[in-house]
Parts: C-alpha cells; sequence; structure tokens
C-alpha cells in the first residue's frame, strides 16, 4: 500500500512539473520569436514608440535619435541594416534549439544551461558595449531585463528538470 502511494505521488509529480515546463518553455521558445521579429519593421516600430512618449521627454529625445540615424542608414547605407536581419535570424534559430528541451527537458537539459549563460553574459555585453557606443544607461538597463526576464523562466525548469532527473534515477 505505501509503495503503490508513492510510485503514484512521484508519477504525479513527475507530470506535474514537465506541464511546468512545458509552459514555461513554449513560454520563453515564443517569446525569443517574437523578439526576433521585432528585429525587422525597426521604422515603423520606433514610429509608433514615439507616438507614445511625450515630446519633452529622454525617451522620446532617444527614439527619434535612433529613428533619424536608421532612416540615415537605410538610404545611404543600407547593408549596414542587414545586421538587423541577423539579429533576428539568431533569435529564431535560439527558439528552435528550446524545443530539445520542451520535448526531452531530462536529456536537453544542456540547452537550459547554455540559455542560463547567456542570460548572464547579457551584462557584461550590455554594459561594455553599451558603454563604448554611447548608449545611455537607462537603455544598457532595458536590454539587461532580457537577461533577467529570460534567467527567471529557465532557472524554474533547471530546478525541475534536475528534480525529474533524480526521481528517474531512484
Amino acid at each position: 500500500m505505501h509503495s503503490n502511494f508513492v510510485i503514484q505521488s512521484t508519477f504525479k509529480m513527475k507530470n506535474t512539473d514537465l506541464k511546468g515546463i512545458s509552459i514555461l518553455l513554449a513560454f520563453f521558445i515564443a517569446a525569443l520569436f517574437l523578439s526576433g521579429l521585432t528585429a525587422i519593421p525597426v521604422n515603423s516600430e520606433l514610429t509608433f514608440l514615439l507616438k507614445i512618449f511625450s515630446t519633452d521627454s529622454f525617451m522620446h529625445y532617444w527614439l527619434q535619435k535612433i529613428l533619424n540615424a536608421y532612416d540615415k542608414v537605410s538610404v545611404q547605407h543600407p547593408f549596414l541594416l542587414y545586421g538587423y536581419d541577423w539579429l533576428a535570424f539568431a533569435h529564431f534559430i535560439l527558439a528552435i534549439l528550446f524545443i530539445g528541451p520542451y520535448k526531452n527537458p531530462v536529456k536537453n537539459i544542456w540547452i537550459i544551461e547554455f540559455g542560463l549563460i547567456a542570460c548572464v553574459l547579457i551584462f557584461p555585453l550590455a554594459f561594455i558595449a553599451g558603454y563604448y557606443r554611447q548608449i545611455p544607461m537607462g537603455w544598457q538597463l532595458v536590454d539587461c531585463s532580457f537577461g533577467v526576464f529570460g534567467i527567471i523562466p529557465l532557472w524554474i525548469c533547471y530546478r525541475k528538470i534536475k528534480r525529474l532527473e533524480l526521481e528517474t534515477t531512484v
């Protein structure tokens, strides 16, 4: 009787963990994909954002500066915008990468570890490159938020996968 309860309890916990992992990874994959999509229509996105912020705000000033530079580059040096295309492509490929742990979390835990490392590495990149590219500190912090919001679901998945790993070996 006792061993039957333990087996049912373990099975229920395993299913709950798998469902939680699936939900978090589906969210993470969708967020990566959508983030990649935002690298393509930059002009219309900036134009839209400029309408949201007050014309006397720093955010409006910064977004207008970005849009002016984007427009100038798109006319004079359109090949530089190819970098945006590759940025979008990288996001799409990374989203596809996370299908591995979505399908088999224990076997593909290394992808979760890779994602955690990538989220941490956002910080030095944002602060070092941001400083040298003269990006305002507030914008660097926005960039860092992708690391924060990425690491949370990945860390939860990592913990659940480790628990599943222990349950499968017992």
